[in-house]
C-alpha cells in the first residue's frame, strides 16, 4: 500500500515542515529530497490502522538497507484526537508503539535490530521494525514546545542508523547544534529533554513532554504487550 502523500493532512504537514521557523533541518532535508513518506491514519488511540502503518515501516527499513541514503523518514499523521494534553498524548504514543512492536515481532516474525537494546532504560534503546532501529518524534496540538505543535497528532519514525552515519561522517554534532540553535530561537529556550544520541535512553524524548528522573517508560518490550493482555 502506498503512502497517503496526496491527503490534505499530508500537505499541511509538509507546509508545517517547510515553515522557515521550523527548527529540524533533518526533516527539511528529508522533505526536500523526496524521502519523507506520509501515512494518514484515523486515531492515535486506536489500533485500527496498525496494519497499514507497519508495512510502511518495514518497507522503509528494506529500502534503506538497499540504499542507505540519509534523511529518510515515515510520518504517521492521525486524524484524531484533535485536542489532546501532553500526558494523554504520551500515553497513546506508547500504546501505539507497543502495539506496532508486538505485531512486528509476533505477527510478522521480524527480528529485532541487534545493534540496539529493547530495554527502554538502556542508553542504547531504540525501537525496531522490519529489522531496523527507529527513533520516534511525537507531535500534537497540545505540545509545550512549538516545534512539536502540529494541528493533529503525528509520529515521525526516523531510522536510527542515520544518526550513526552522521557520526561516521563527522556531521552529527554540527547538525545537532544547528537544530538546537534554531529551536531556541523559536521557543526562547533549549528543549530540556534533548540529549546526545546514545548518552541516555532516547525513550524520554519521544513524546516531547518534560519528565523527571523518576519517569518510567511504559514500553514493555517487543511482544510483551500482547503477553500482558493475555495474562
Amino acid at each position: 500500500m502506498t503512502p497517503d502523500n496526496d491527503h490534505p493532512l499530508a500537505e499541511r504537514f509538509r507546509a508545517f515542515v517547510r515553515n522557515p521557523e521550523f527548527p529540524c533541518v533533518g526533516a527539511k532535508s528529508a522533505l526536500s529530497r523526496g524521502r519523507m513518506r506520509i501515512v494518514v491514519a484515523r486515531d492515535l488511540a486506536s489500533a485500527w490502522d496498525d496494519l497499514r502503518i507497519l508495512p510502511q515501516l518495514t518497507a522503509l527499513a528494506k529500502d534503506y538497507r538497499a540504499e542507505p541514503e540519509l534523511f529518510q523518514s515515515l510520518v504517521v499523521v492521525f486524524e484524531g484526537p484533535e485536542a489532546i494534553e501532553e500526558a494523554v498524548f504520551e500515553h497513546h504514543l506508547w500504546e501505539r508503539v507497543q502495539s506496532l512492536a508486538d505485531k512486528d515481532a509476533l505477527w510478522f516474525g521480524q527480528p529485532h535490530d541487534p545493534r540496539v537494546s529493547d530495554d527502554p532504560d538502556d542508553p542504547h534503546f531504540s525501537l525496531s521494525f522490519g529489522g531496523e532501529a527507529f527513533f520516534v518524534v511525537g507531535l500534537h496540538p497540545g505540545a509545550s514546545r512549538p516545534a512539536r505543535r502540529f494541528e493533529r497528532p503525528a509520529l515521525v519514525f526516523n531510522l536510527h542508523d542515520q544518526f550513526e552515519e552522521l557520526r561516521r561522517q563527522q556531521r552529527y554534532e554540527g547538525l545537532r547544534a544547528k537544530i538546537l540553535q534554531r529551536d531556541e530561537a523559536l521557543a526562547g529556550s533549549i528543549n530540556p529533554m534533548l540529549a546526545r544520541h546514545g548518552a541516555s535512553s532516547e525513550a524520554r524524548q519521544y513524546s516531547g513532554r518534560v519528565v523527571g528522573n523518576d519517569w518510567k517508560c511504559p514500553y514493555a518490550g517487543r511482544g510483551a504487550g500482547a503477553e500482558l493482555e493475555q495474562a
